[in-house]
């Protein structure tokens, strides 16, 4: 049977190795049958691997592959409060993907499809979700793309 941790190794994914920055808030925040991920950024063990304005010095193919790293963290985060078992992933509700953008930049939803696109190869039918992506004049770390997530576990 194949786990969703296979179906990661199966896509060509390196699973994230991620250690929580000294931040006063957390990664993730159980409360009952509901996960919040904090946003999460396109950071690879202690490198950020993206960074720039898209449409300035990111392309948004460059920017979709920043938002699916950004999603596979958020699996890396819910893995840690699930204790390794993302088959209690009941389905993601809701994700917002926020893009550093020049003004004037309108692909927004091609480089949110880089987040939805992940979860749904990962997950399946519980990666499907509602989503909002929305233009930023900055984020932390001149990062291009960051992303959050609500999802609901059993």
């Amino acid at each position: 049977m194949t786990t969703f941790r296979d179906r990661f190794d199966e896509l060509g994914l390196i699973w994230p190795d991620i250690a929580p920055a000294d931040f006063p808030f957390a990664p993730a925040t159980r409360i009952d049958n509901i996960v919040y991920i904090s946003g999460q950024i396109p950071e690879t063990r202690d490198d950020i691997a993206y960074t720039g304005k898209v449409g300035e010095t990111v392309s948004p193919q460059d920017a979709k592959k920043a938002a699916a790293l950004c999603a596979a963290n958020i699996l890396f985060w819910l893995s840690k409060e699930l204790d390794g078992d993302l088959s209690r992933v009941v389905q993601v509700a809701k994700i917002n993907v926020y893009i550093n953008a020049v003004i004037g930049f309108s692909d927004f939803s091609i480089v949110g499809n880089g987040a939805s696109e992940l979860l749904l190869n990962v997950l399946g039918d519980k990666g499907k979700h509602a989503r909002a992506a929305l233009g930023m004049a900055g984020l932390p770390v001149n990062v291009p793309v960051e992303v959050d997530a609500i999802v609901h576990v059993g």
